[in-house]
């Protein structure tokens, strides 16, 4: 029986606004994304060219200072979360783990992540930012079905016939989508969304996102409302495998 190499297709069908950028698979999205930013500007969007994982990674050039142009992440988060349901099976549920995994049907199948200038104040206008994701496409033969309870892979969810690329390319349409809504309305209705995909701990708590990106949480009865931080989660990243560059088994 002959073998055949499967390989990720070589461009993208990307709308008005962007520039493709092609990564080798070995390629990391967000650290080509971050050193080229200054050079490459606003609407590139960096690659990887594998088949088991969708990475990506978009240049953004925000007009706002560091402190608020920090939610652009939650637009970012939002759209790659539009581009999963968009080609999903019905009635299968995509949620946010706050404040960076993608959870499908309860299993851990990507993540996002933010960068900016290093030294770039809070009160300042960054020169740039980078919103790049991860989405798990396939196990790739790492681990038998069952083996990772809590982890998921687009192919083992029914996906059929969906690959990296074309989760990318409707990554680019819901995020043009997004950056419409906040030119003219501001960030707050992308927050709302955000909010709306967040998993509770217990149903009666309320969620919601303070002016610095913290989460905070209200319970029905009981406890005091907690507070979870925005930064320290992002710098965390913890549903990252930083030697595959995937979310984690």
């Amino acid at each position: 029986m002959a073998l055949v190499t499967l390989r990720a297709p070589s461009t993208l069908d990307l709308p008005p606004g962007f520039r493709a950028v092609p990564l080798r698979e070995s390629g990391d999205a967000f650290a080509h994304a971050c050193r080229t930013a200054a050079e490459e500007g606003a609407g590139t969007l960096v690659w990887v060219r594998r088949f088991d994982l969708a990475e990506f990674a978009v240049i953004l050039e925000p007009d706002q200072p560091l402190a608020e142009a920090r939610k652009a992440f939650f637009m970012g988060m939002n759209a790659t979360a539009d581009a999963i349901a968009a080609l999903c099976p019905p009635e299968r549920s995509v949620a946010f783990a706050f404040p960076d995994a993608i959870r499908f049907d309860g299993g851990l199948v990507g993540g996002g992540r933010l960068g900016w200038p290093k030294r770039c104040a809070e009160d300042e206008v960054p020169d740039w930012l980078v919103f790049a994701a991860s989405v798990r496409v396939s196990f790739s033969g790492l681990m038998e079905p069952g083996q990772a309870p809590t982890a998921a892979a687009l192919d083992e969810e029914g996906f059929e016939g969906v690959g990296p690329a074309m989760l990318v390319e409707s990554f680019a349409r819901f995020l043009l989508r997004a950056v419409d809504i906040v030119q003219h309305q501001g960030f707050a209705p992308v927050v709302a969304d955000y909010v709306q995909r967040l998993a509770k701990d217990r149903p009666g708590d309320t969620l919601s996102i303070a002016p610095d990106g913290d989460l905070i949480i209200r319970p029905a009865v009981g406890d005091m409302e907690r507070r979870i931080g925005f930064l320290a989660g992002l710098t965390a990243a913890a549903w990252l495998d930083r030697d595959t560059g995937g979310p984690k088994l």
